[in-house]
């Protein structure tokens, strides 16, 4: 029984995705992302459990990238979708989005076989392209006539949106994690930023009495343009 826990965390978290696309579909994206974020959460105990049971299986592996295509592909994808559809954008560019969960099922299948990526990753992981999207539709469909509410009955932005974190998905840029691995350096200079300006947008969120799913929106934001200036200085050097 022991060894089926892993695979059973696993299916909550496809489980979680399951019911995000059900609430997104109906228009109720306030119900979605936090099933994203439950899923989230499914995804890094089953990780934990199989290393703490020491119950690691080939099938585990390919139910955990099929539960997160689903949670972190499909799902944000059709948030986008659904934000442009009830902003009043129902045309082919509210198609574009789905170009997100494309990426993602190949930037997963690539995961599985790329030898380089361990603790640290190369191009956006499928999670963190998900929250950007997750916590940008949450706070669109709970605080409409705001800013980013007008930015996503534009033609332009979610498509764009879309397509720019698709292709950082299967692109060839470092990007440092925040996983403890054997000979993994947690704290270097780099990742020691990032925990800063993640702590000081928390703080002003709450400060500022902001919506949380800003802080959320503001981290992912950080840590993606963060891991770009850090790519380019490497360049350059």
């Amino acid at each position: 029984m022991i060894k089926h826990i892993p695979d059973t965390i696993t299916s909550m978290n496809l489980l979680s995705g399951l019911m995000g696309v059900i609430f997104t579909m109906e228009g109720h994206l306030e119900y979605a992302f936090p099933l994203m974020l439950l899923a989230a959460v499914f995804d890094f105990c089953d990780g934990l459990a199989a290393r703490l049971l020491d119950a690691y299986s080939p099938i585990g592996k390919e139910l955990d990238s099929l539960a997160d295509l689903v949670s972190f592909g499909v799902l944000p994808s059709l948030m986008l979708f659904k934000t442009m559809q009830l902003a009043g954008c129902c045309g082919f560019l509210s198609y574009v989005p789905l170009f997100l969960a494309v990426m993602s099922a190949l930037r997963l299948a690539r995961f599985n076989v790329d030898l380089r990526q361990g603790s640290d990753f190369i191009g956006v992981a499928t999670p963190t392209a998900a929250m950007l999207c997750g916590s940008l539709t949450y706070f669109i469909a709970v605080h409409p006539g705001t800013f980013l509410d007008a930015w996503a009955g534009s033609s332009w932005f979610l498509p764009a949106l879309s397509v720019i974190l698709g292709l950082l998905l299967v692109s060839e840029i470092p990007m440092f994690g925040m996983k403890i691995g054997k000979g993994h350096r947690l704290l270097d200079t780099k990742r020691v930023v990032f925990l800063i300006l993640a702590a000081v947008c928390i703080l002003a969120t709450v400060l500022l009495h902001m919506d949380w799913s800003l802080a959320v929106l503001s981290v992912f934001c950080i840590y993606i343009a963060e891991n770009l200036v850090v790519a380019v200085l490497a360049k350059v050097q």
